[in-house]
């Protein structure tokens, strides 16, 4: 369990939500929780047992929102809601993937008994005399059977005798017997009370674009799919509809998978782009197109084997997925390049035929592939192994590379040199005049490289302290980014909540309502608009003073214009709320990880573990939400704790109403069944079992002084109006109250201002409530993406050094020495530079999608760093010196490095510009990427050899004088 949250209402409802880590099997969690609940079950209040309790396991993500209409008006929303519950509901939940079903602010069908309290008063009637009779007469009741056994000899049949049950309509209730006189006469409900096939719950209205409806929510079971799961609904939905009545239809105004599947055929675009312009480099580089194919048969063989791995770890095609084929596009075509283009020198320098080539280019870089691939794998590898969300995030982008690499590796060692050695022979040496042009300028930019690397070899101090230099910036670059999750997305949606002055009326919430759909609808960005009256999405609960609404948006394309993201429509719907004076109006996003949280800000509570009133936690938390307003990194700050709600409070008299002989359970049972709801038992009607209530008339219960109307009988017989007893009295509290982690608590939220992360408006929540909360008992406790982000505070750092770490073993364990791995290591702080700068340029914070970045970085360059080690290690076996050896190296492999760099660097530009849906997750991770490779392909080629040549100096240096001491030991001996 990671965290409780519980919520009760002076409505009477309680609702406990109980958050389990990623991971944990939701239906042990659920058999666990159920079983605390039972045993609680006993001590609760025996109206709770009436009512009953409910345990499910479902996830807080809303998969879609299906709402029922009526187009011509012809249908109520009674009608449509109770249809709804018997007809559609039942067949949603029963579909795979589908965790919960269930019609927001229900309206069930239930008979309503309204009471007129002076007519009963006239008969000497009290709700409990009602409640009596209707529980003596609407039961079932068992009348036997005629001849059963034992039986008389000779009895030939038995027949079982049926009664009338549980009554069903209106008219059998208010027919039934509530005083039957010696003279015949009979006083019956209909003579009190008015009976009619009503709703058990008035106190929730919804519209879609409109008109009257009765929207659904369709939860997501935890660990299904989501597309999947969502094209079933519709299908169900489809296939109900046909069967529909007439003058009923449905639609989805609200869906969340439509971003998803944008999103995906967003990628899948980009995949392909990606998969073009790798091709075109390729071509540019290589210059005929038998040499091209060879690279390019990599990608399909490699991204099938991806498909594979995934399959075998269980991993569906999603946006994560998606985003590491497309990083792994420029990725799987290196180690086959890097072959093809040592074949190709080898041809062109010292004139072998291609078969000859491959195999001497085997003896040469095998070792290089092999440690490259390992490289990139070892880096994802312990990510893997991560817990939380952020494990499962890092996951899905580490198994993704790691087996697209392993494949790649695998077919660059074995398919990739048999292509070349069949075709390269046949292809054509002389080359079209623009690539002669694209030849001649490489030259003279190789020339300029070598002659760099010289220099910086042959000034080695000024070698050192430019690193250093570069290490110092890249620790500040990495200091000074935000910190985030993952980032804000525009999901096609704008969630408007508004809100009343306390206790108003439900009729002045939904003119509120009709208002603001009027004016939502008129926008051409707007297409549906679907609200709900009586619902306060914020506090999680029924109140008749809020409402929210889904504003669904027009396509993306259609959205390309300043001002017209998600973000910007909701400040303009906030905007437009603001001609409202009755109403506070709020827009936001909804957060870029369904059910992380609500606003896409920050939430959680303040708890007070010590004993503190409600309204000294409520004064604590008005002072937190002030606070926190005064930052510039939060705002709208606020709580769903208010203890100023007007309210009214029954003062019994209780040895008054005793010396009157009137018993205390009699009065408040007169009460509920005035001013509230009084459940009876249940009726059937269409096969279900549904609520009798009592309640009376609407004008016996508007006013205080209409207790002056409801009487009471005592012991005696008397009738004894209520407010002779009763005193109501005006005072103010809280109509909603939390606990969080069964400590007393006070919900709060705040929403990160423009221009800053959710992280660093955690940050500065955080700040602020040191400063308030200084030296007492109250803390804040984190839900949703809030604790996620706590959860994975330096889970970046430690996937990053373990990521270091491995490279430097695998490298130590092939090399079999320390100082190559450590030249490999230098040029990552480039590539780490490099990403950091490009963030900042673009505002993207160090989140998941970062980090993820930097793993990918890692590995390629030290891929890149590698084959100047390995090939300067070669050339130092043949008895060059260092500095000619790391030179020799540098020239010898800048044209395939280059080659490799620009080919997945090119390959990631789509990321980089794209648009759309999704846009800012792809636009940050090929930024990241791109931003690291530049650095990584050019500063760190420059500096890797010197690296190479300090340390290969270094450990000769050592060596020489270890063999010196032990001549000496020797000679001494």
């Amino acid at each position: 369990m990671l965290y409780m949250e519980s919520t009760s209402t002076d409505a009477g409802s309680l609702q406990i939500t109980i958050s389990f880590a990623m991971g944990t099997d939701p239906d042990q969690a659920a058999i666990n929780v159920n079983n605390r609940v039972q045993a609680a079950t006993a001590r609760l209040p025996q109206q709770v047992r009436d009512q009953g309790v409910r345990v499910e396991a479902r996830s807080n993500n809303i998969l879609m929102v299906p709402v029922l209409f009526s187009p011509d008006g012809s249908r109520d929303v009674l009608f449509m809601s109770n249809y709804g519950l018997l007809n559609v509901l039942d067949e949603l939940v029963r579909i795979p993937g589908v965790g919960d079903a269930s019609l927001f602010g229900a309206q069930d069908y239930s008979m309503r008994v309204w009471l007129s309290p002076d007519k009963m008063a006239q008969y000497d009637l009290t709700p409990n005399d009602v409640a009596a009779a209707i529980r003596e007469q609407n039961a079932q009741f068992a009348a036997g059977s005629l001849g059963a056994e034992p039986a008389p000899e000779g009895q030939a049949f038995t027949f079982s005798v049926t009664t009338q049950g549980q009554l069903s309509d209106p008219e059998e209730f208010e027919a039934i017997i509530l005083r039957a006189e010696e003279d015949g006469s009979t006083l019956r409900l209909g003579d009190v009370a008015r009976a009619e096939l009503g709703a058990q719950n008035y106190a929730f209205s919804a519209t879609y674009n409109g008109q009257s409806a009765v929207p659904m929510g369709v939860y997501l079971q935890p660990g299904a799919n989501a597309l999947e799961t969502a094209t079933a609904v519709r299908e169900a939905l489809e296939d109900l509809s046909s069967r529909f009545p007439e003058g009923l239809a449905y639609t989805v105004p609200y869906d969340t998978t439509e971003f998803v599947e944008i999103s995906i055929r967003e990628v899948f675009i980009t995949l392909l782009i990606a998969v073009a312009l790798v091709v075109a480099v390729t071509f540019a580089f290589l210059q005929h197109w038998r040499a091209t194919l060879i690279p390019v048969a990599a990608i399909p063989v490699s991204l099938i084997g991806t498909f594979a791995g995934m399959l075998a770890f269980g991993f569906s095609v999603n946006l994560l997925t998606l985003f590491g084929l497309v990083l792994a596009i420029g990725i799987v075509v290196d180690n086959a390049i890097i072959v093809l283009e040592n074949v190709d020198r080898l041809i062109r320098e010292q004139g072998m035929k291609a078969r000859e080539a491959a195999i001497e280019t085997m003896k040469q870089v095998a070792g290089a592939v092999v440690s490259s691939t390992l490289v990139l794998v070892a880096v994802f590898a312990p990510v893997t192994f991560l817990g939380g969300l952020t494990g499962e995030l890092y996951r899905q982008f580490a198994v993704t590379i790691a087996v697209s690499v392993v494949v790649s590796g695998v077919v660059a060692l074995t398919l990739t040199p048999a292509m070349c050695a069949l075709l390269l022979d046949k292809q054509s040496h002389t080359v079209a005049k623009p690539f002669q042009w694209f030849n001649a300028g490489f030259e003279r930019l190789t020339r300029g490289f070598t002659w760099l690397v010289a220099r910086l070899l042959r000034h080695g101090v000024v070698g050192v302290l430019l690193f250093a230099g570069v290490m110092a910036a890249t620790l500040f670059s990495m200091s000074r980014l935000p910190p985030g999750l993952v980032p804000q997305e525009d999901q096609g949606v704008a969630l408007v909540v508004y809100q009343l002055p306390a206790v108003s009326a439900l009729p002045r919430t939904e003119a509120v309502r009709d208002q603001l759909s009027g004016m939502l609808l008129e926008m051409d960005e707007i297409d549906e608009f679907t609200t709900f009256a009586g619902f306060d999405i914020i506090a999680g609960a029924l109140r008749t003073s809020a409402g929210v609404g889904f504003a669904n948006l027009a396509d993306w394309s259609e959205r390309e214009g300043p001002g017209q993201d998600a973000q910007s429509l909701a400040g303009r719907i906030m905007g437009m709320g603001g001609g409202i004076p009755e109403a506070f109006v709020i827009s936001f996003t909804p957060p870029p990880i369904m059910g992380l949280s609500l606003t896409g800000g920050v939430e959680g509570y303040l708890q007070v573990r010590g004993d503190a009133t409600t309204e000294e936690i409520a004064e604590l938390a008005g002072r937190l939400a002030a606070a926190a307003n005064e930052r510039p990194e939060l705002t709208n700050a606020r709580t769903t704790l208010d203890t100023s709600i007007p309210r009214y409070r029954a003062e019994l008299d209780r040895e008054k109403a005793r010396a009157m002989g009137v018993p205390v359970n009699e009065v408040f049972a007169t009460m509920q069944s005035t001013f509230g709801s009084m459940y009876v038992n249940d009726f059937t009607l269409a096969g279900r079992n549904w609520q009798v209530n009592l309640q009376s008339e609407g004008e016996f219960r508007s006013q205080p002084e209409d207790l002056n109307k409801v009487f009471v009988r005592s012991q005696s017989g008397e009738m004894i109006p209520l407010s002779s007893l009763v005193t109501l009295t005006r005072e103010a509290g809280a109509d909603i109250l939390n606990r969080y982690n069964v400590y007393s608590a006070a919900k709060f939220l705040a929403d990160a201002a423009p221009g800053y992360t959710t992280g660093q408006a955690k940050e500065a929540m955080e700040a602020v409530a040191a400063e308030v909360l200084q030296g007492g008992d109250a803390s804040l406790g984190w839900t949703g993406e809030a604790y996620q982000l706590d959860a994975a505070a330096g889970a970046g750092g430690l996937a990053f050094g373990l990521g270091l770490l491995m490279v430097f073993l695998i490298l130590a364990a092939q090399y079999e020495r320390w100082s190559l791995p450590l030249a490999v290591a230098t040029a990552v702080p480039f590539g780490v530079l490099g990403a950091s700068l490009a963030a900042m340029l673009r505002g993207f914070p160090n989140d998941i999608y970062f980090q993820v970045g930097l793993l990918v970085l890692i590995g390629l360059a030290a891929k890149n760093a590698i084959l100047i080690v390995e090939f300067a290690a070669q050339n130092r076996r043949e008895g060059k010196s260092s500095a000619e050896a790391a030179l020799a190296a540098a020239q010898q492999r800048f044209r395939a490095i280059l080659m490799t760099a620009l080919t997945f660097i090119i390959g990631t530009l789509p990321l980089v510009f794209a648009t759309g849906a999704g846009a800012n997750s792809r636009q940050e991770i090929g930024t990241v990427v791109v931003g690291g490779m530049l650095l990584a392909s050019s500063l760190a080629l420059i500096f890797v050899p010197l690296a190479y040549k300090l340390l290969d100096d270094l450990t000769t240096w050592l060596r020489e004088r270890k063999a010196a001491r032990q001549q000496k030991e020797s000679t001494h001996a």
